[in-house]
């Protein structure tokens, strides 16, 4: 390589230095390309269960619903394929080490998740800056790793396996304290759905909480971080 072509490369990687703080932006990649595909497909499928569940649940002759035995059909495919995506990313997040970043990380753990919320619920809207940066090592903050852990290895386990005793209910008790076995299963598999529901609506509504509107939900497209 000559001098001259030296040169040019380093001039041209430290254009490529400047050009973020030039922009005010700095951007860092946080999401590999299996996990963004895990992403918007178990957001699909979630999306399905919830409307064809709310049908089957609350459809009445004033509110539009899906036809019933359609909606059961629907119901139980994305159901199945949820669990096999769920144990795909289960089994991705251990092998890649992204499980590590569930994991709520001590020291001032409830110091940190203070200051979160608060900027959730104040900060932000006076123009304060996120109080915990992200990195490559770190996607979350202590909230996030918190309410992420509590979803991905508490309710969509719960969800999972209470749908799968409703897909094959011989495996269900026949009887729990003098109840019909199905009928706490019922109320467990409903009870996570709420909480996911809630879940789908807080994500999406804090989302938009990025330098633009549209900023957080472009990560979750090109797995870079931009602030």
């Amino acid at each position: 390589m000559t001098e001259e072509r030296r040169r040019e490369d380093r001039r041209q990687g430290e254009r490529r230095a400047a050009e973020p703080a030039h922009q005010g932006k700095h951007r860092v990649y946080i999401l590999p390309l299996w996990v963004r595909c895990w992403h918007w497909t178990n957001a699909l499928l979630i999306i399905t269960l919830i409307l064809t569940g709310g049908s089957l649940h609350f459809s009445t002759t004033v509110i539009p619903h899906i036809e019933f035995s359609l909606a059961v059909r629907v119901h139980n495919v994305a159901g199945v394929l949820l669990v096999f995506l769920y144990a795909f990313f289960v089994i991705a997040n251990a092998l890649t080490g992204n499980w590590w970043q569930f994991v709520p990380k001590p020291p001032g753990l409830l110091e940190r998740c203070i200051k979160q919320t608060r900027f959730y619920m104040w900060g932000v809207f006076k123009g304060e800056a996120e109080p915990y940066a992200v990195t490559p090592e770190e996607n979350f903050n202590a909230l996030q790793a918190i309410t992420y852990w509590f979803m991905v290895y508490l309710v969509l386990p719960t969800i999972v396996v209470s749908g799968l005793i409703f897909l094959f209910p011989q495996f269900a008790p026949t009887e729990v304290f003098g109840m019909d076995g199905l009928l706490p299963v019922a109320v467990v598999h409903y009870v996570s759905a709420t909480i996911v529901v809630a879940f789908l609506l807080a994500h999406v509504y804090l989302c938009t909480f990025g330098a633009k509107l549209t900023t957080t939900f472009r990560t979750m497209i090109t797995g870079w971080h931009e602030h």
